[in-house]
This record gives C-alpha cells, sequence and structure tokens, in this order.
C-alpha cells in the first residue's frame, strides 16, 4: 500500500510560479510511474505531467499535455520518495485542484494499472 501526500497549492497571480511537492509512503518500489493530474471548475480531470524510471530509477522519461509544455517541470527525488511538479508563467486556465498519482508504470500520459492518489492541492491563478 502506498500513500500520497501533496503539498505546495496556494494562490498566484498570473505569470507567478508554484512549486507542488507529492511524497510517497508505504510500499514506494513497485511505482515506477509518478505525476501529476488537475480538474479545473466545471471540467473532467486531465492528465499533466508523468515521470517514469526504470526499477533502478535511472532512464528517467518525462511527459507533459501539450498545454504545459515549456512552462512545467515535473522531477524526482527518489531519496525521499517525493516528486515535484515546477510550475512557471501560470495562467488562469491552471487553476484546478492538483492530483498526485502513482502506478506501476505509464505509456505517454496514460497510467499502467492500479493507480493510487492523493488528496488533491488546490492551485488558484488570478488575472
Amino acid at each position: 500500500q502506498v500513500q500520497l501526500a501533496e503539498s505546495g497549492g496556494g494562490s498566484v497571480q498570473a505569470g507567478g510560479s508554484l512549486r507542488l511537492a507529492c511524497t510517497a509512503s508505504g510500499v514506494t518500489d513497485r511505482f515506477f510511474c509518478m505525476g501529476w493530474s488537475r480538474r479545473a471548475p466545471g471540467k473532467e480531470r486531465e492528465a499533466v505531467a508523468r515521470i517514469t524510471s526504470t526499477s533502478q530509477r535511472t532512464n528517467e522519461r518525462t511527459t507533459y499535455v501539450d498545454s504545459v509544455k515549456g512552462r512545467f517541470t515535473i522531477s524526482r527525488d527518489s531519496v525521499q520518495n517525493t516528486v515535484y511538479l515546477q510550475m512557471d508563467n501560470l495562467n488562469s486556465e491552471d487553476t484546478g485542484m492538483y492530483y498526485c498519482a502513482a502506478a506501476w508504470t505509464c505509456s505517454g500520459l496514460t497510467m499502467i494499472g492500479s493507480v493510487t492518489w492523493g488528496q488533491g492541492t488546490q492551485v488558484t491563478v488570478s488575472s
């Protein structure tokens, strides 16, 4: 069983930055794909970014939804079992609840197998 705890959400003006963090606890060694999804008000949840590595935590691959490419960066600290999402040049369309997720592996933005979700952290961008 793995548990995910997000932090770092908040309110920011357009053009600003936020950094989200997701710390995994429990049985983490079988989850090679972690990432972030978001749900904007009145919309379906969408995948934002994924980071996938081998069992040796090498050869990491990152994938992003087109709308955040060049603005968001996902990274992982394997020692701390923490995944980060650095969000720069935020705009109002980035507003939403951001969820951390973990799965055995990913194909692009699609998580494969059983997915574990965090509780979410709110991001609000004002114009």
